[in-house]
Parts: C-alpha cells; sequence; structure tokens
C-alpha cells in the first residue's frame, strides 16, 4: 500500500472510525484501524463485533493494499502533524508515514486477522432524509437504559409502516416516541431494535459528515444486522457506513401505556417551565423528587421541592389550563429530559391522573411525544 492524502481527511477520518475502538484485553486486534486503499480512495474501518464504522476519503492511490494499526494512537498523531499532504506506505506490516520531512514508522499487525464487516449487496434498503434522521433519534436515543431482565427495552425500536416511520425509547418510568414521514412509502412493513450504543455513535457520523454528503441516508436489513450509509455528493460511492447487531426479542406494546384521555391540560412557555424545574431541582435532595401543582381556577401552575438539609424552592408560572386542579410529583431528570428534546417555545403538559402517566409534546408538532410517569405515593 502507497497513498498520498490531505492531513485534514485522514484526520476527519480517523476520528469517526475510533468512536467504536476501545481497550480489548482478549481481542486486541479490536484496538486497531483497518486501512485499505483501493482505486480513488482510502478507507478506514474498526469494530468492537458489536458495531462497525467505515469510513472512505478521495486520496491518490500509489500502490493498493492494506495495513492494520493502533488507532487512537494513529488519531493522536496524525493530529500532531503539520497541515498538509501525508505519504502512507505500508512495509511489512508497519505503517511508514511521511509529511513535510518527518519520517515515521508505526508497528501494526497482520491485517488478515481484522474481523469481516458484513456486506449488504443485495439486501434490502429504504432512504431517509438525514437530517430529519439525526433530529428523530437524537430526540429519542438518550431515554433507553441498558436492561438485563429484559434486553430489548435496551435499544431503539424502529417500526416502518406505509410512508412512516416510529422510532421510540424507554425505560420503564418514562417514553419517548417520534414520527418521521417518509417520501415514498415502504413496499412491506419492518420493525427491528437497534441498540443504544451504536445508534449514538451512528448520530455523531452522521452529524460529522452530513454536510459533505447526500441528503439521504440508506437503512440496509439483514435478519440480525442493519447497516445504515451515507454517499459522498459528487458520485454514488459511500461515504459512511455504520453496521450494528439488532436486539433479538419482541419491542412490548408500548402503545398500550400512552393515555389517550386526560384530566387537565397545560400550555406552559417551555424555557419558562425547564428553568423552574432546573431551579427546583437543587433542592430535591437524593429523591430527586419536584412538585407540579396545577390550580386551574387561578390559571396557575406551582413548581416546588423540598429537603430538609438544603431547603426549599417554589415557584408559580402563569399558563393555559383546561380541566381539574391536580397536583402530581416527578423525577425532575424525566421532565427535564423531555423538554430539552422539545424545540418548540410552548409545550403541552397533559396529566390524567395524579399517578397515572402524563405527556409532553411540543405545541404545533404531533410528530414528538414524551410519556413520563409521576412519582406514586407523594
Amino acid at each position: 500500500m502507497k497513498v498520498e492524502i490531505l492531513k485534514e481527511n485522514f484526520k476527519n477520518s480517523l476520528g469517526a472510525v475510533e468512536r467504536v475502538v476501545g481497550k480489548n484485553l482478549t481481542l486486541p486486534i479490536l484496538d486497531n484501524v483497518l486501512i485499505v486503499a483501493e482505486d480513488s480512495f482510502v478507507s478506514l474501518s474498526s469494530t468492537d463485533l458489536e458495531t462497525a464504522i467505515k469510513i472512505w476519503t478521495l486520496a491518490k492511490i500509489l500502490k493498493n493494499g492494506k495495513v492494520v494499526v493502533p488507532a487512537k494512537f494513529l488519531s493522536s498523531f496524525v493530529s500532531l502533524l503539520p497541515e498538509e499532504k501525508i505519504a502512507l506506505e505500508e512495509k511489512n506490516q508497519s505503517l511508514f508515514v511521511e509529511c513535510r520531512g518527518l519520517k515515521n514508522q508505526i508497528q501494526g499487525a497482520n491485517a488478515e486477522e481484522f474481523p469481516l464487516i458484513p456486506e449488504f449487496k443485495d439486501a434490502e434498503f429504504f432512504e431517509i432524509d438525514v437530517q430529519k434522521f439525526i433530529q428523530g433519534v437524537s430526540q429519542i436515543v438518550d431515554i433507553a437504559s441498558p436492561s438485563q431482565a429484559r434486553p430489548e427495552i435496551s435499544g431503539i425500536y424502529f417500526n416502518f409502516s406505509k410512508n412512516i416511520i416510529k422510532i421510540v425509547a424507554t425505560d420503564s418510568f418514562r417514553l419517548a416516541e417520534k414520527t418521521i414521514t417518509l417520501e415514498e412509502p415502504v413496499k412491506r412493513d419492518v420493525s427491528f431494535i437497534l441498540p443504544q450504543k451504536p445508534a449514538k455513535e451512528l448520530i455523531g457520523v452522521l452529524t460529522n459528515l452530513s454536510q459533505e454528503c447526500g441528503k439521504k441516508v440508506k437503512l440496509y436489513f439483514l435478519p440480525n444486522q442493519t447497516m445504515f450509509e451515507l454517499l459522498m455528493k459528487e458520485t454514488n460511492h459511500p461515504k459512511a457506513q455504520v453496521v450494528s447487531r439488532l436486539i433479538d426479542g419482541e419491542y412490548p406494546n408500548y402503545q398500550e401505556i400512552i393515555p389517550t384521555k386526560f384530566k387537565t391540560k397545560v400550555v406552559l412557555k417551555r424555557d419558562e417551565f425547564l428553568n423552574q424545574i432546573k431551579t427546583a431541582s437543587l433542592f430535591a435532595g437524593k429523591i430527586n423528587e419536584v412538585k407540579i401543582k396545577v390550580d386551574a381556577e387561578k390559571k396557575e401552575v406551582e413548581v416546588s421541592a423540598k429537603d430538609a438539609d438544603i431547603g426549599e424552592s417554589q415557584a408559580v408560572m402563569q399558563a393555559k389550563i383546561e380541566g381539574e386542579t391536580i397536583e402530581a410529583s416527578f423525577n425532575h431528570k424525566f421532565l427535564s429530559d423531555g423538554l430539552q428534546n422539545i424545540k418548540s417555545s410552548e409545550v403541552i403538559f397533559e396529566l390524567s391522573k395524579e399517578d397515572g402517566p402524563c405527556i409532553l409534546k411540543p405545541v404545533g408538532d404531533a410528530s414528538y411525544i414524551y410519556v413520563v410517569m409521576p412519582i406514586k405515593g407523594s
């Protein structure tokens, strides 16, 4: 292998693939990045066996070939090089790097030992607007929580039906659902559960590369795996691929817990509500409890918290209120997370009963709902 590549391009590609590289004591080959020179591209690949990331970059290829070298070491080293063209050459499993008079050798490993990354040549795929996809998954991804007893709720649930994608996550105490409309309907209904970690890595890769790629992300399906692919703008060649194993299991019928009837509906200014929740959280102590009292007659919402060791906080906000006076307690973090994922200036807060599920959703946007359970017995 012998190539010439711009330092900035090489550095950015390394930054993307090293996201899934950790310290693996049992399989040290996973600490490495696979660099392949072929045709007019250099590809960089990394994997932790659950997730794989592959990035392509245009380069001057003098000789095809491949090499495997420690990913994080190479990334740290390249970041210190001048902003110039870099010459890379593989000799006897070592990578020789030259840049403006600097000559370095990095000891590599046997490239044949690097795990094979699945290919999806004949797999079914859908196309989604990449910006809508990034926003949708970002609103959902932090809600899931690892669960050994119920591994299916550890991931992000995707359901494709007709011209709709529903993206869902829950940790049993709250649930978020995002609906994205497709430009073209899918040929058949498909659903799968993507683990949370690769979902987060996917958002990072798509966010960093979407500006230099096409407007769509492709989703490919195999029985136990999926791949997300971005294409380069000027050519139909891939720019980035994120491959992930899927969680085996059936996602719970989450729609059963989304309430359809409410005692009280409140419309609040999002930023003011979020700020008062954050203020009250400072006085919530170790139990994270804040109380919400909705006064239907005064058209006021009171947010309060109290801790014997810290003190107490109380704030009153004006609001548009329909229904009954009601009071409930919540984990302040759950309320804050929901409000931060809502981007509208006003939010709708619907309460069903003191210990029943409640809903937060943006005003004027029916595509996102956030369900949160009150703290019982408060």
